[in-house]
């Protein structure tokens, strides 16, 4: 795995005299009748030093994303190997959205060219919603992006994307200070979405409940957490009867990992009661009995993508020393059809005692997460965030855009939001009325486990609020978002950003 470090430095020299292997800069589009170039100031002179021609000027892009690379002529007074400029549309309707998009296709040309070492050079650019903290945490994070490159189980290995220092110059010691500890938060954030990536993208063989367990021990031993695996007999001897209809088709054991992160300050009441994640760890997802159709079965190693997530937020946390205390939360099981799989209407006790009818065993996820949310009751957390791949009705409502919320606090939900727009990991409110939850009465237990076609990803989220009442609660349907298919098929690390931005805010 790639960990880019961030160089932070005040520096009022010209970005010419920086010796580097690659200087992006940025260009925004020309307004009004005279169609002047218009740059950030440091940009602006630093295109200036390039001496270009009219028609070099003309090839210089603008539209937000797009990028042209210039090589310095032999004796120029620019020191850098190339320049990188990309475009950043409108400076008027620049935000941090326009920014994050000019600076991943940038950093993308230097990962593929295999560029070492960058120097960033429009940190001076106004954005009009974000900070250069912010600025500085969106590059990290960006960086360790484009530089994560899937190879374990290829016969040749990738070539290594080379980017290993990024330069990040501004004006004076208070931006120094922002930047340093945004451009810490962002490499820590980068390189636990990319421990997210990388677990998630494993195949089913090789990424088993064990495997997650053994993953998580690794992050607990490098970090100083503690680490308890549960077993089959002591989840039997818990009564979670839920989480373990879900396993009874597999040959592969269920786990129950618990990760505890212990970085609160001492004396700290508000500090000591733990934030908690609970992460959906199906690591292969058949459908059981209700089994799915063939095509596209593949990706059904994402559904431990709740879980992967979890995972590198922790990894997240830890590497940047977070003041808070945290617990992850992980059931992990294969859902497979054999002689001993739970079959649809079977009844099942969960460990809140409350008996569900599993009407569809393609229904699975929430079984897991049910017992697991009723586990969290015993560390009287301040608040619970699930995160899961828990629903095909969410992606049908949101699409790839927006992982979907619930949950039962209006506080919790506005700061999940909060941390969603501050860390551009969208997610989007979604309603769960008393209406939704009729939907889900049964004849022969106390809830079923489906509510039927209409409003599949609420209804999911009603049966998940059925075991929540001791806690503020929110959960996170992440089907949509949580990895892409066809050409471009992998995990994309969602919501890393997004649950690790509202553990900072929460430890602030």
């Amino acid at each position: 795995m790639n960990i880019i470090s961030a160089k932070t430095l005040v520096s009022t020299a010209a970005l010419a005299n920086h010796a580097c292997d690659a200087l992006i800069v940025g260009v925004f589009a020309p307004v009004g009748k005279v169609k002047k170039m218009t740059a950030p100031a440091a940009s602006y002179a630093l295109i200036d030093a390039l001496n270009l021609s009219a028609a070099g000027k003309a090839d210089l892009p603008t539209a937000v994303g797009k990028t042209h690379t210039v090589y310095p002529s032999v004796g120029s007074a620019v020191k850098a190997a190339r320049v990188i400029c990309v475009g950043l549309g409108q400076e008027k309707n620049f935000t941090i959205k326009q920014y994050a998009k000019a600076m991943r296709a940038a950093l993308g040309d230097c990962a593929n060219e295999h560029i070492k070492t960058v120097v960033h050079g429009f940190m001076d650019v106004a954005v009009s919603d974000a900070a250069v903290a912010d600025k500085a945490r969106h590059t990290l994070i960006l960086a360790h992006e484009v530089c994560y490159k899937y190879d374990a189980t290829l016969s040749k290995k990738a070539t290594v994307r080379a980017l290993a220092t990024l330069v990040l110059p501004v004006a004076n010691a208070a931006e120094l200070k922002a930047a340093t500890l945004g451009a810490m938060q962002g490499a820590a954030i980068g390189q636990g979405a990319n421990v997210t990536r990388e677990l998630a993208n494993l195949p089913a063989n090789i990424c088993t409940p064990k495997y997650l367990a053994k993953q998580a021990q690794s992050i607990a031993k490098q970090f100083g957490m503690g680490c308890e695996v549960l077993e089959r007999k002591q989840l039997q001897a818990l009564k979670m009867g839920s989480f373990l209809s879900v396993a009874a088709g597999s040959d592969e054991p269920p786990r129950l990992i618990v990760l505890k992160y212990n970085g609160g300050k001492k004396g700290d009441k508000k500090a000591q009661s733990p934030q908690v994640l609970v992460g959906k760890g199906v690591t292969f997802d058949t459908g059981g009995i209700s089994l799915k159709p063939g095509l596209g079965m593949d990706e059904m190693k994402f559904d431990m993508c709740g879980a992967a997530s979890v995972l590198g937020t922790m990894h997240a946390i830890a590497a940047m020393g977070l003041a808070i205390n945290v617990v992850a939360i992980i059931p992990a099981t294969e859902n497979m059809p054999n002689g001993r799989a739970t079959k649809p209407g079977d009844v099942v006790t969960s460990m809140s005692g409350q008996t569900i009818e599993i009407l569809n065993t393609d229904a699975e996820g929430r079984l897991i997460l049910c017992d697991a949310l009723t586990y969290a009751e015993r560390f009287k957390p301040a608040a619970v965030v699930d995160v899961a791949t828990l629903t095909g009705a969410c992606v049908v409502a949101l699409g790839a855009v927006n992982s979907g919320l619930y949950g039962n606090n209006d506080a919790l939900i506005g700061k999940l939001q909060v941390a969603s727009k501050t860390s551009l990991d969208g997610a989007w409110h979604m309603p769960m009325g008393e209406e939704y939850h009729e939907q889900l009465k049964s004849n022969f237990a106390d809830i079923a486990n489906i509510g039927g076609p209409p409003a599949g990803s609420v209804t999911a989220a009603c049966f998940l609020a059925k075991f929540t009442n001791a806690y503020p609660w929110a959960h996170l349907d992440i089907a949509g978002t949580a990895w892409k298919g066809g050409a471009i098929k992998g995990a994309t690390g969602r919501p890393v950003g997004l649950l690790t931005q509202y553990l900072i805010d929460a430890a602030a």
